[in-house]
C-alpha cells in the first residue's frame, strides 16, 4: 500500500497544488471569469498581479506576462497566497471553494467538480514523482515513451484527469501515466442485441483471427460449446477489465443470467492505455489495431461511454471519409494521413432503452478497432502525441525545444515543417469541403524523422467530425456529422480548436526558452495560411466569406461548459450551439494580411 501513495507526499503535494492553481489562474482568467489587476509594473513584459476572493479574505499574488489571445504565462515560483498580509498554505481544493460563486460551480456539482480537481491533483503528484524520461531524453524515446509521459491533460482545462469511479488499485493498472500493461476481457454478445459493423475487407472471422489468434478463437468458442450454446448465435466483443467489473456484471446481470452475455475470458496480447484512456495499445503486437472500448468513468464533463447505436454507423463514415479525403491530391501530397475506424461491435442494453439513446447506461458495452500508426508510417520515422509540443518536464525544460535542438533545423523552419503537416490540411479540409475535425493535440500523431515534422495522422474522425457543407451529399449513415450554423460559427472551430487550444501555448514556450519571438511565430501561421490560399486562387470566394484575417474572433469558454455542470459538459447532439462565448480575442494574425508585406517581414525571421 505504502508503494501506491508514496506520491502522496507533503513536498509532491504542494507543488502538484501550485501547478494547479497556477494553470487555475490562468485558464480562468483567458476565459475572464477571473480577472486579476495589476499591483506593481516590471520589466520586459512582467507585472505582478493579484486576485482577491469575493470576501475578502484572502489575496493570490503572481507575477505573469500576458501574450496573444490573452494567453497568461505564470511565473509559478512567484505564486503565493495572503491572509490578513501574511503568506499562507495554497491548496487547489481551498482554491475553488474560494471563488465557487465566481467560478459559477452549481453546489449540486461542487463535489463532484473538488473530486475531479483532487483526482487531477492526484495524477500531477504521481507523474512528478515517477518521471524518468526528462525532456532531452524524449526527444529521442519511442512513441508509447513519449505517450506516457505527458505531464499535462488537456491544455485548457484545469480539472483534466477526473477518472472518477477508479480505486487506487485501478489507477495504477489502468491510468496511462502508470504505464502497466494488461490483458483486456472478452465476452460473447448474443446476435439478438449485439451487432458487428466494418468497412470492407474487415470480416468479423477473419478480425477475430487475427486479434486474438485462432488457438484463442477455439478456445473462446469452446466455453460457449461447453454451455450448450450455438457459436453461430454470438459475436465475441472486447471490454475493459474495469469495465467489467465495475458495470457490466451489475447493470447486464440479467443478460449474463439469461445467456445473452457470456464471459469468456482475457487475451493473450497486452495492452497500453492511452492518453485518451480507452483506447487501448496493444504492446505485444504494435502493428495490429488499436481497440477502443466502454469506460464508464467520469472524466473532464463526460461519462466515457461508448454508443452501440453511433457504433453502427462509425465504419460507414471511415468509408466516406475515405471515400472524400483518400484520393485528394493536396492532402496526398501533404501527408495527411486518417487512422481509419475500421470495424465496431455493439451491445444493446434493452432493458434501459427507454432512458433513451444518449442515457450513460445505454453506452455501457461497445467497442471499435482503430488502424494502428504502424500501418502508416515509413521507415525511419517516429509518431508521437502532439500533446508532445505543449509537455514540460518536472524541472520545466520543453519538449518542443529540445526536438527543434535534435532536428538541427532551427526553429523558423521547424515551425514551418510543423505548420505544414498540421495546419495545411486543416485549413484545406475546411476550404474545400467544409469539415472540420477537433485536432486538439491528444487526438494527433505528429510523424517525426530525424525530429523534424512530416506529416499527422488523425485520430477519432468519426466521433469529432463536423460537416458545415449544406451542398454536400452525406450518406445514410454519415448524415448525423451534418451540422447548420452561422459562418461565423463554423470559422470559429479553427480559431478555438488549432489557435486557441494549440497555438496560443507555443509562443510562450518558444519565446522564454530560445528567444524566439511571439510575432514571428504568428508570422508563419499567416504565411502557411497564405502558402495555401496562393495554391487555390479559385476559392478566393471562400477566403474572403470565411477570412481567417478578421481583427477579433469570440472567446470559446471551454472551462465554463465544465464549471456550470461538469457531469456533462455539452449536449452531444448540438455541441455547437452548447458552446459558452464571452466578448472576443484579437486575432493574432490580423496584421499579416497582406502577403507581400509579410514576405519581407519573414526575410529578416532567423531563428
Amino acid at each position: 500500500m505504502k508503494a501506491l501513495i508514496a506520491h502522496l507526499n507533503p513536498t509532491v503535494w504542494k507543488r502538484a497544488n501550485r501547478l494547479l492553481i497556477k494553470k487555475a489562474c490562468s485558464e480562468f482568467a483567458h476565459e475572464c471569469i477571473l480577472k486579476p489587476t495589476v499591483v506593481e509594473t516590471l520589466d520586459e513584459g512582467w507585472n505582478r498581479y493579484e486576485l482577491t476572493t469575493a470576501d475578502g479574505k484572502y489575496t493570490y499574488q503572481f507575477k505573469a506576462i500576458l501574450f496573444g489571445l490573452e494567453h497568461w504565462h505564470i511565473d509559478e515560483l512567484s505564486l503565493i497566497k495572503l491572509a490578513e498580509g501574511k503568506e499562507v498554505a495554497m491548496k487547489a481544493l481551498e482554491f475553488i471553494v474560494e471563488f465557487q460563486e465566481t467560478l459559477g460551480i452549481p453546489d449540486r456539482f461542487l463535489a463532484t467538480y473538488l473530486e475531479e480537481i483532487t483526482s487531477t491533483l492526484m495524477s500531477t503528484a504521481f507523474k512528478l514523482t515517477n518521471e524518468t524520461l526528462d525532456a532531452k531524453a524524449l526527444s529521442t524515446a519511442t512513441f508509447q515513451e513519449v505517450e506516457h509521459a505527458m505531464a499535462e491533460g488537456h491544455p485548457c482545462f484545469v480539472a483534466n484527469n477526473g477518472r472518477i469511479g477508479f480505486t487506487l488499485d485501478d489507477y495504477h493498472k489502468y491510468a496511462p501515466e502508470a504505464d502497466t500493461p494488461f490483458q483486456i476481457y472478452w465476452v460473447a454478445g448474443h446476435k439478438s442485441a449485439a451487432t458487428y459493423t466494418a468497412m470492407e475487407g474487415y470480416d468479423y472471422a477473419e478480425l477475430m483471427r487475427s486479434e486474438l489468434g485462432s488457438e484463442k478463437v477455439t478456445e473462446f468458442e469452446k466455453v460457449l460449446i461447453d454451455l450448450e450454446l450455438d457459436v453461430q448465435d454470438y459475436l465475441f466483443m472486447p471490454v475493459h477489465p474495469w469495465q467489467w467489473n465495475n458495470k457490466l456484471v451489475h447493470v447486464f446481470a440479467e443478460d449474463i443470467a439469461g445467456r445473452h452475455l457470456v464471459f469468456l475470458g482475457k487475451s493473450n496480447d497486452e495492452f497500453s492505455a492511452q492518453q485518451s484512456i480507452r483506447t487501448l495499445y496493444n504492446k505485444t503486437h504494435p502493428e495490429k489495431l488499436y481497440t477502443k472500448t466502454a469506460l464508464s468513468i467520469l472524466n473532464m464533463g463526460f461519462v466515457r461511454g461508448l454508443s452501440p447505436y453511433y457504433m453502427q454507423s462509425t465504419p460507414h463514415i471511415t468509408t466516406w471519409i475515405d471515400g472524400l479525403l483518400g484520393n485528394d491530391s493536396y492532402l496526398q501530397n501533404n501527408g495527411f494521413t486518417m487512422l481509419g475506424e475500421v470495424a465496431t461491435i455493439g451491445f444493446q442494453n434493452r432493458y434501459y432503452e427507454a432512458l433513451g439513446k444518449t442515457n450513460p447506461h445505454n453506452k455501457m458495452l461497445s467497442a471499435l478497432w482503430r488502424e494502428s500508426p504502424y500501418m502508416k508510417i515509413g521507415t525511419g520515422q517516429t509518431p508521437v502525441t502532439m500533446a508532445s509540443l505543449l509537455h514540460l518536464d518536472a524541472a520545466g525544460n520543453s519538449l518542443l525545444v529540445e526536438y527543434i535542438k535534435q532536428s538541427g533545423i532551427g526553429a523558423k523552419a521547424w515551425i514551418q515543417q510543423y505548420l505544414k503537416a498540421y495546419l495545411s490540411p486543416l485549413i484545406h479540409c475546411f476550404y474545400h469541403y467544409e469539415l472540420v475535425f477537433m485536432p486538439h493535440g491528444e487526438n494527433l500523431l505528429l510523424v517525426l524523422e530525424n525530429a523534424i515534422p512530416q506529416y499527422v495522422l488523425m485520430k477519432d474522425i468519426t466521433e469529432e467530425v463536423i460537416v458545415f457543407n449544406e451542398e454536400m451529399h452525406l450518406p445514410e449513415h454519415a448524415d448525423r456529422l451534418f451540422t447548420k450554423t452561422s459562418d461565423r460559427m463554423k470559422l470559429l472551430s479553427i480559431f478555438t480548436d488549432v489557435f486557441d487550444c494549440i497555438f496560443r501555448f507555443i509562443p510562450p514556450i518558444l519565446a522564454t526558452r530560445i528567444d524566439f519571438e511571439e510575432r514571428d511565430f504568428w508570422k508563419l501561421v499567416a504565411e502557411c495560411i497564405h502558402d495555401y490560399q496562393a495554391s487555390y486562387p479559385e476559392l478566393q470566394a471562400k477566403f474572403d466569406r470565411y477570412n481567417m484575417f478578421v481583427p477579433t474572433f469570440d472567446r470559446c469558454c471551454l472551462n465554463k461548459l465544465q464549471l456550470a455542470n461538469t457531469k456533462q459538459m455539452l449536449n452531444l447532439a448540438d455541441p455547437i450551439e452548447s458552446l459558452k462565448l464571452d466578448g472576443v480575442l484579437q486575432n493574432p494574425i490580423a496584421g499579416f494580411s497582406n502577403k507581400e508585406s509579410l514576405k519581407t517581414q519573414l526575410e529578416t525571421t532567423t531563428v
